[in-house]
């Protein structure tokens, strides 16, 4: 567990807050407190949390309008949210995930499954960026396939240019053409091989769950894991 991750923790109890900030910076957390929904508003900006621990009761703003305005805001709409209720209605559940809350628990808490879940949900973030990079890369490589297989294409070319002139020559020209022909057996190799690379991942990306998919599913299986 990376111990710099940056929690926040919104709730109108100083009490709640006071603890939470003392346990997990004891833990190696970066912690922040907001004492409602418009004070986190105006520190998750500067703040940039891993991971937002969040009363639903509150002054000013409720814990759900806060998560409407994350989750509807592009900066901060893949922040991970744990929200507390002392309401345990399947119903106000089911809405907090729909809001798009990742994680869902009834107070009176303990304290340790709390941190459980703090670090399940964080790991889960990890392995959300580590796809992402993954398939940022893999993009990046057929792109790169697709460049070089132009490149092949025009230097293919060249090739039957310079054939043709070789034709027209006598000695020089027999040179030229077994050359041409050494070159020409190297790009087909390449291309031959460039080919079957497209072809591994193609199939690949046919079995290959994608991000969204996967977030998706995970975050139906949370839903699941809470009724």
């Amino acid at each position: 567990m990376n111990t710099r991750n940056k929690i926040m923790i919104v709730d109108d109890d100083p009490v709640t807050l006071d603890f939470f900030q003392l346990m997990l910076s004891k833990l190696g957390f970066s912690v922040e407190k907001a004492t409602d929904g418009l004070d986190a508003l105006e520190k998750v900006e500067d703040f940039r949390p891993d991971l937002i621990l969040l009363d639903n009761i509150m002054p000013r703003m409720s814990g759900w309008d806060l998560t409407k305005k994350l989750k509807g805001d592009g900066r901060f709409w893949d922040i991970p949210i744990i929200m507390f209720s002392a309401l345990d209605d399947v119903k106000d559940k089911v809405a907090g995930f729909e809001l798009g809350v990742d994680d869902y628990i009834t107070k009176p808490f303990n304290f340790s499954e709390v941190l459980a879940r703090i670090k399940a949900i964080l790991r889960t973030r990890e392995l959300f960026a580590q796809i992402a990079v993954r398939e940022s890369r893999l993009g990046l490589a057929e792109e790169l396939s697709s460049d070089m297989r132009q490149t092949l294409s025009g230097v293919a070319k060249g090739m039957d240019d310079l054939a043709a002139l070789a034709e027209s020559r006598d000695g020089a020209g027999r040179d030229i053409m077994a050359k041409v022909m050494e070159v020409r057996g190297l790009v087909k190799e390449l291309d031959s091989r460039i080919g079957k690379t497209v072809s591994e991942w193609e199939d690949l990306k046919k079995n290959e769950i994608g991000l969204s998919t996967l977030e998706s599913e995970s975050r139906k299986f949370l839903q699941q894991e809470q009724r």
